[in-house]
């Protein structure tokens, strides 16, 4: 089971990839909260730059799993472990439509390396269910400015 804390931080953490897609999707939307709220936390904007830091911040979670491990499997992990970031940093630019599709690409590699460590027992047993949920959300909210910018 998922812990509560685990699930309710995980889909509160999904709230600017909605709010990115209901903003392509919905453009009256990009009006509400007024001048209060930046450019910066509206569209697809919001996606691709909130994206590149999650993407970031699950390095740092695949890093620890690769802590429980010793040796040669230790030196694979933290390798394994830093490639979303440097995917982030190095392919989530350009156009926005171009930047979402190399996003979506990173979160579904995200999900093998996931997989892959929770396979080697270094993630929680119930770590995939919730990768899994949160994934196919971040997918589908990045598959907005994909089809539509």
């Amino acid at each position: 089971m998922i812990p509560r804390s685990a699930l309710i931080l995980g889909l509160a953490g999904l709230l600017p990839f909605v709010w990115g897609a209901l903003n392509v999707l919905y453009p009256p939307s990009l009006a509400w909260g007024g001048p209060m709220v930046s450019p910066m936390f509206k569209g697809t904007y919001v996606s691709l730059t909130y994206g590149t830091v999650i993407l970031s911040f699950m390095s740092g979670v695949l890093w620890g799993f690769a802590t429980k491990t010793k040796g040669a499997a230790a030196a694979v992990g933290y390798g394994l472990s830093v490639i979303p970031a440097l995917w982030a940093f190095f392919m989530v630019n350009g156009q926005p439509g171009d930047a979402a599709v190399n996003l979506a690409a990173g979160f579904a590699g995200l999900i093998l390396l996931d997989f892959s460590f929770a396979r080697q027992g270094l993630a929680p047993p119930w770590w995939m269910r919730l990768r899994l949920i949160l994934t196919a959300v971040v997918l589908a909210c990045l598959a907005v400015p994909i089809l539509y910018e």
